[in-house]
């Protein structure tokens, strides 16, 4: 909220660290966005997109093999994911308007089925049984194990650390991009104060609804049914609790209009970072133009292309890891950002100031570093590949650098 308030516009975080720090730490987080961030999660939720459409058509599960590249297999679910990715980027090249009313209208579409899905899940499947015994040992840490049978395994001391971190990848991942619309502040009305009041809202509205769903999800399903959800659908298994089998295709459905209307918002943001670097020379030449819709659609294109290969790798999981591992790492020099500032301009303006300035800014970083920590101790082989990608954009810039001075 301060950063934003400070530089109202577009680029978001590759704005900020720019300013705060140096042009390098800004392409550093200007390049992961591009290289990891920005396009693994728009690749992700792709594929989550993929995963229940292959639900209501299973001849597009990633079973489903359609030929080999050689160095890879590609599935039916890998090219649903690949033409969904397409055609928002197509849609978001014809203007920022026919962009703005698919988003409007999806997240509408996606607020009234969480909502709905919520509601009835308390109301007609809610098992007072079932909530009671999810919760007798809730401050007993578990894991679950295979074997013959599957059962609970009870964890203590520093065995928890990695359970801890990497449950909360899927945690950390969801809630990201909650600072996207700073990405697009040049084209918000009065941008010093309405991205501020977006970021506090969205996050507020998103957090609500996330907790309402897995309280619902806890009074359906006890864990192990929760544990075990057939490819990590667990809407699904609850809906088929609330609705029977036909209330499943249902909510399918609208996890897919929710996973499309999430990626039109990522793709129409992610390209204006990319746009706003290229105007500072330090991107590919073209991304810094707009076409005549006034859109940037070269690095909307350049985009598309770097995420279809992302999900042709077929690691959905190790994306996310990938993804969370750098979003803290920057979400933390970010923060930083804002010390460095309140000592070096001083004097700049703040319509907002940070709530709780030092002591949460400072309790945020120690804590995400501590995730990251744990991330690249206990699961290396999914995060070295990210810091491999921020360490590979030092080089990357001092080219651009003297790209540019040679021009």
């Amino acid at each position: 909220g301060e950063l934003s308030s400070m530089f109202p516009k577009a680029g978001g975080q590759y704005v900020y660290l720019r300013e705060a720090f140096n042009p390098l730490t800004g392409f550093l987080y200007g390049w992961s966005l591009f290289a990891v961030i920005q396009t693994g999660t728009i690749a992700a939720v792709g594929v989550a997109f993929s995963k229940f459409a292959a639900y209501i058509f299973p001849s597009l599960g990633a079973d489903v093999i359609l030929f080999d590249l050689g160095f890879t297999d590609v599935s039916a679910a890998e090219v649903v994911s690949i033409i969904l990715v397409i055609f928002l980027t197509y849609i978001n090249t014809k203007g920022v308007q026919l962009g703005k009313i698919v988003q409007t209208s999806f997240t509408l579409t996606k607020l009234i089925s969480l909502l709905g899905l919520i509601l009835f899940g308390f109301i007609l499947a809610a098992d007072s049984n079932v909530w009671n015994s999810n919760w007798e040992n809730a401050w007993f840490a578990r894991k679950l194990v295979g074997g013959g049978a599957i059962s609970w395994e009870q964890v203590a001391g520093i065995a928890i650390v990695p359970l801890f971190a990497s449950a909360l990848v899927g945690s950390i991942f969801s809630s990201d991009a909650w600072n996207n619309v700073t990405f697009i502040a040049g084209e918000i009305k009065r941008p010093e104060k309405n991205i501020g009041l977006s970021l506090f809202f969205g996050t507020l509205i998103v957090t609500v609804i996330y907790v309402a769903a897995n309280l619902m999800y806890l009074s359906v399903l006890d864990l192990q049914e929760i544990a075990t959800a057939k490819d990590g659908r667990v809407s699904l298994a609850a809906s088929m609790k609330i609705f029977g089998n036909a209330g499943t295709i249902v909510i399918a459905v609208m996890i897919m209009v929710s996973t499309f209307g999430c990626n039109n918002g990522l793709i129409l943001s992610g390209a204006r970072v990319y746009y706003t670097m290229a105007k500072d020379g330090l991107f590919f030449k073209k991304t810094g133009t707009l076409n005549k819709n006034g859109v940037p659609e070269f690095a909307l294109w350049i985009q598309c292309a770097w995420t279809c290969l992302l999900v042709l790798s077929g690691k959905y999981y190790e994306l996310l890891t990938y993804v969370v591992f750098v979003v803290l790492i920057f979400y933390v020099v970010t923060l930083l950002g804002i010390f460095r500032l309140r000592r070096k301009r001083p004097d700049l303006p703040r319509p907002y100031k940070a709530w709780g300035y030092p002591v949460l800014p400072a309790l945020y970083c120690i804590i995400a570093l501590l995730i990251c920590g744990a991330l690249f101790y206990y699961k290396r082989d999914e995060t070295w590949p990210g810091a491999l990608i921020v360490l590979l954009g030092i080089p990357l810039y001092y080219l651009a650098v003297a790209g540019k001075h040679k021009k």
